[in-house]
């Protein structure tokens, strides 16, 4: 068997494994996000942060982040009964190559080089319970507020997406689908949620 032919067969057998721990890690957390409603709770708030951050009245504004006040309360409760139930998955299914493309299994062969997807979920439940905007005292905090939990959501899309596929691929997404870049999200969530993001991630 010559090189190229052996090139061929290895380049089709990676290919194939990997999209098979990429359909594993889908399933998975589809399984634990498909009993809440934290796709729609997050479309539902992000819509509604444009609307009041567009919104030049300061009552009409005020009324919109009152009424966006349940739906913040909501996606917290949601997100840490994910975060909670993820908890239990085995830590060999979760563990997420920090590299940044995917190599089927690469952070059992190499886990110095991977994250705990658990610990992960973790640190976004804590940011996004506590950026809640209609916490804030004003309209200038609300607004800043808003600005941080927008981040937070982001970044958790984006985790989610890195654990399914990789961490080029969810920095692509993030970029398409949100006009911004990952380096961006970063700086914008809490101090809290930066921090421990990248302990977590072997960049801190």
């Amino acid at each position: 068997m010559d090189f190229f032919t052996l090139a061929i067969i290895v380049t089709i057998a990676v290919y194939v494994l990997k999209r098979q721990d990429q359909r594993r890690r889908t399933r998975l957390l589809a399984e634990h996000l498909g009993r809440l409603q934290i796709e729609k709770l997050m479309g539902s708030l992000i819509e509604g942060y444009l609307r009041a951050l567009g919104e030049s009245d300061l009552q009409r504004r005020t009324q919109i982040w009152a009424l966006l006040e349940g739906t913040e309360k909501s996606l917290a409760e949601q997100f840490q009964r994910f975060a909670e139930h993820f908890s239990g998955v085995d830590e060999t299914e979760v563990r997420v190559s920090t590299l940044p493309l995917a190599l089927p299994y690469i952070e059992r062969v190499y886990p110095q080089g991977s994250f705990d997807m658990r610990e992960m979920v973790k640190i976004h439940a804590r940011g996004i319970a506590a950026a809640q905007v209609f916490a804030g005292q004003d309209d200038d905090e609300r607004r800043q507020r808003a600005f941080t939990l927008t981040a937070e959501i982001f970044l958790m899309q984006h985790s989610c997406h890195w654990f399914c596929k990789s961490l080029t691929i969810a920095s692509v997404r993030l970029l398409a689908r949100h006009q911004t870049s990952y380096e961006q999200v970063q700086a914008a969530v809490s101090t809290a949620t930066r921090n421990a993001y990248l302990r977590l991630i072997g960049k801190r």
